[in-house]
Parts: structure tokens; sequence; C-alpha cells
């Protein structure tokens, strides 16, 4: 059956030429913003329940699933990021007191509470990554409500604190609106349309949008089309934040999206170019280093919905 056509349902303009001035605290010419997608443990594994072994991200480029089978190599590859790659990260951002954003995923976070405890000591936000990372257009409606529902409750139950935002990852067509209804949440994360924080119609009022970033992300250190070397990924989050930085003092600032992943650039080889950059973005002047609800919380106050 053929689906009926809605053009309408689709925003292509955004801000359009003259994107606002977000007045970033302190002048700032760039907003950076760190995220860690904490997964270990969250992906699928029959173990789990699961029908087959996980595939995605991992050293293993262009794994397929495998059905009713534990694959131990990705299964290692994942513990890695919990067991190492974590740790390197925390030091490299601890060190030099730069707060970030988690997006954590709750099962993974129940089966290591030592790196929950890690997290909130080091003030970082803990977003939501969904209750265990999976395709959530293949689950119906009321399982997604009930994982939303249960990912804020572990959450809250490990850390003391509910989640504001969230970020589903691989979120269904239901996923926002469920993220509304729910009620406690200040902002989602599952989009990559813009470069600033920016509003959409909500049940009841506007509900804001912070967009998160597929290419400045050491996801393509684990792609067929991606980084094969630290020095590309440094050139790449060099890059990026020039032009941005470049467009900032001509009077656009905007918000560089980076994502991380404990498994990937947590290790050595990689984590050097990361921590090359970290100096290179702490010796510029006027950048505002936020988490995301730093950054939606200003965006409320100096932006507020219409």
């Amino acid at each position: 059956m053929k689906s009926k056509k809605d053009y309408r349902a689709r925003q292509f303009y955004g801000y359009g030429p003259n994107p606002p001035d977000p007045e970033w605290p302190d002048g700032a010419k760039i907003a950076v913003q760190f995220v860690i997608n904490y997964e270990e443990g969250g992906e699928s594994n029959i173990l789990h329940g699961d029908k087959a072994s996980e595939h995605l991200l991992s050293e293993i480029v262009g794994a397929v699933p495998w059905e009713g089978q534990r694959n131990l190599n990705i299964e290692s590859l994942y513990e890695y990021g919990a067991r190492v790659g974590f740790w390197r990260l925390y030091r490299l951002f601890t060190e030099r007191n730069m707060k970030l954003t988690v997006f954590a995923v709750a099962k993974a976070l129940e089966l290591n509470p030592a790196v929950a405890k890690a997290m909130v000591e080091a003030d970082w936000e803990i977003a939501t990554h969904g209750f265990r990372w999976l395709e959530y257009k293949d689950v119906d409606e009321e399982e997604e409500r009930f994982h939303i529902r249960e990912a804020v409750r572990i959450q809250k139950q490990l850390t003391g604190e509910r989640p504001y935002g969230i970020y589903q990852g691989k979120p269904s067509i239901n996923t926002l609106r469920l993220t509304m209804e729910e009620g406690g949440f200040i902002y989602s994360s599952d989009s990559y349309a813009d470069e600033l924080p920016y509003w959409v119609e909500g049940i009841e009022k506007p509900f804001l949008i912070i967009p998160y970033t597929l290419d400045v992300n050491d996801m393509r250190f684990a792609t067929a089309q991606g980084f094969n070397s630290g020095e590309q990924f440094f050139n790449y989050l060099k890059d990026s934040f020039d032009v941005l930085y470049e467009e900032g003092e001509k009077g656009a600032p905007k918000m560089l999206s980076i994502g991380l992943h404990c498994r990937l650039v947590g290790h050595p080889g990689r984590a050097k170019a990361l921590e090359k950059f970290l100096d290179y973005v702490a010796a510029k002047k006027s950048v505002y280093i936020a988490r995301r609800i730093d950054i939606a919380r200003h965006w409320q106050k100096v932006h507020p919905a219409k």
C-alpha cells in the first residue's frame, strides 16, 4: 500500500540565510559540545534476550548479525570500551576540566555502576541513549514507551537524577512524540538538521531540539567510508572547528557537536588525536565548552519558543 504524500511534514528552510546570534556566554565565537556515547552492555546479544549478535560500530567493519549465536570477538571489543576506553577518555577530559554530555544506554550503566559514579563525580551531564541500544523502528509503540520510562527509572536509581535530554540514536517515527509525552525531558538530540538548537511544535508547547552529528564523530573509524588514522580524525576535527570559529568571528556563531565512543577513540592511537584536539581548543580564546543541558537552558533563556 502506498503511503499518503505529505511534503509539509518535513522542514527545509530552518533559519535560512540569517541564523540568529546564539549570544553564547561571554561573547564566545563558538560552542563546542563533546558527547561520549556509553553503549557497552546495551548492544544486541542473545544473552540479553536478543535474536542475534551485535554487528555495528566495532573494529570488524562489515560484520553481520549472527542469528541465535554469540560473536565473542565483538563482545570483547565492546567490553574493551567499558573496561579501558571509558577510563582513558575520563582522564583526558577531567585532567583538563572539560565538561561534556554522555549519551548513556540505561542497561549499560546498570552493568557498570562505577562508570555511572565517575560521570556524576565529574559533573558530566548524563542524557539517556535509551533503555537498550536497539533499532526502534522495529519496536512497537507501547514497548518503546516502556523502554523510555525504564531508561529514566534506571538512570535516576543509579545517579540520583533523571535525564533531561534524550538521544535514542536509532529512533522510530514515534520516538519524538513519546519523548514529549513522558513529560520530563527538556530536549531531544535525535536530529542532524542544523548547527544551532531549534524549536519544534510540541504536544502542549514547543519542544527543543539540540542537533547532533554523524560526521564529526569517531564512528567513522568503524565504517567503510571513514577515518583510518588518528591524523585524519584530528584534521577533520580541527577543520570543522576552524570553519565555525571563523564564522563566529564574522558574527554568526554556531555549535560544534563531537561524537565519541569508548570502544573506538578510547584506543591509544586514536586517543592521542583527541588529546591533541582538546589542547588545540583549550588554547583558543572565546570558546564555550558546554554540556547539552547548559546549551538547552541558555537557549530557553535567550531564544525562548514563540
